[in-house]
Formats: structure tokens, C-alpha cells, sequence
């Protein structure tokens, strides 16, 4: 397993900045830790190497938590990064924002914002039936799904309505445009999932070879 570098934050929302060229840029600014390291997981004691990190202040922990986060902020999320280099970590370590570089390509997860039961023409962008021909009433129906008689019933993984959104995204090779250290502030170019305010984890790309290759044939 690859070294995985991660750090969790908080969606702030869009903006724009300007380079060094004049190009006007449009980026997300994410507020990037202090994150604490928490647990640190090995092959020995746990069957698998990762470390534990926690993000965020809360007001009251139970008994348990108070426990394992003795010594540590009272923090509100924990999450596990996998990693080989474990031996690198110790409890109560401090990761923030200058993990990262300008000009770095990072791999961002979040919740990506719910839409509630929606149709498959919004869902799965289906074409939709035609208007003419008595099929006034068929625009944005999903049609037939049937097998006819063999195997008689509807296949699994049907598309077709339900709930749209409200799931876990990764958004890949984003590049970091600007990193504020004293400010916390993480700002990479594009859209990244979720709401304002969202819990989002970024990390070092995993596919920056596979990126590099197609800009450089786009260029």
C-alpha cells in the first residue's frame, strides 16, 4: 500500500483568484484542519496499518470518548487513513494545511448534496419518450424494463427513479491553487462535493500519472 497523506476539513464555499498570468481562477476554499492524530493502528496489534485522526471541536463527550481521546481535544469526527508508514505518526501528533503545496494534485471526498427521489430522466439523464403519437403522457417515463419471458421478472440494477444525491463522492486531481497555513485555508481549483459547511477528506492523488498524460496531450 501506497504512503497516503490526508488531512479533513470543512467546506467553506466558491470563489475566485487571480495568478500570477492574470488568469482568473475558480476555486473552493476549504478550511483544512488542525487535525490530531488519535490512534495509530499497526499489522502487529490491529492486522492493518492506518492511523486514526480527528477534526472539529465538540462540547461534551461521553465516558468513552472522554477515554480514547484522553490528552486530546474534545474532537467531532474521527477518520482512518490507511498508511505504510505508520512509524512516521505518534498520538497527539498535529497535522495541518502545510501538508500541502501549491501546485500539488489532491483527491477530495465528501457528501455530495441530497436531491431526494428523483426521476430517471434527472437521475440517469434518460432520453425521455417521444410527444407524438398518443405518447403525450410518456415524456419523462422510464418505459419498459420487462425480459419478456425469459428470465420473466426485471433484472437487478435496473436504473430507474429513487433517491438522487446524499452519497459518498470522490472528486479526483484537483490542483491546489493557494494554501494559507495561519489561516488554516485550502483553496483547489473546481467544485468539490458537498454543501457548505460539509466534512470533507483531501488527499495526495492517487492517479497524478494518468492526469499529467492528459494535459499534456490537451496542451
Amino acid at each position: 500500500m501506497a504512503k497516503r497523506q490526508a488531512i479533513l476539513g470543512r467546506k467553506i464555499g466558491m470563489t475566485q483568484i487571480f495568478t500570477e498570468t492574470g488568469e482568473v481562477v475558480p476555486v473552493t476554499v476549504i478550511e483544512a484542519g488542525p487535525c490530531y492524530v488519535t490512534q495509530v493502528k499497526t499489522m502487529q496489534s490491529d492486522g492493518y496499518n492506518a492511523i486514526q485522526i480527528g477534526f472539529g471541536r465538540q462540547r461534551r463527550l461521553n465516558k468513552p470518548e472522554r477515554g480514547h481521546l484522553k490528552d486530546l481535544p474534545p474532537l467531532r469526527v474521527l477518520r482512518e487513513v490507511r498508511t505504510d508508514d505508520v512509524d512516521q505518526y505518534q498520538v497527539g501528533q498535529t497535522i495541518d494545511v502545510s501538508l500541502f503545496a501549491a501546485g500539488d494534485l489532491v483527491d477530495i471526498t465528501g457528501t455530495s448534496k441530497g436531491s431526494g427521489f428523483a426521476g430517471a430522466v434527472k437521475r440517469h439523464h434518460f432520453r425521455g419518450g417521444p410527444k407524438t403519437h398518443g405518447q403525450s403522457d410518456r415524456l419523462r417515463a422510464v418505459g419498459a424494463i420487462g425480459a419478456t419471458s425469459t428470465p420473466g421478472r426485471v433484472l437487478k440494477g435496473m436504473r430507474g427513479p429513487g433517491q438522487m444525491g446524499n452519497e459518498r463522492v470522490t472528486t479526483h486531481n484537483l490542483a491546489v491553487e493557494l494554501v494559507d497555513p495561519d489561516r488554516n485555508l485550502l483553496a483547489v481549483r473546481g467544485s468539490v462535493p458537498g454543501t457548505k459547511g460539509g466534512l470533507v477528506m483531501i488527499k495526495k492523488a492517487t492517479k497524478t500519472s494518468e492526469a499529467r498524460k492528459k494535459s499534456n496531450l490537451a496542451g
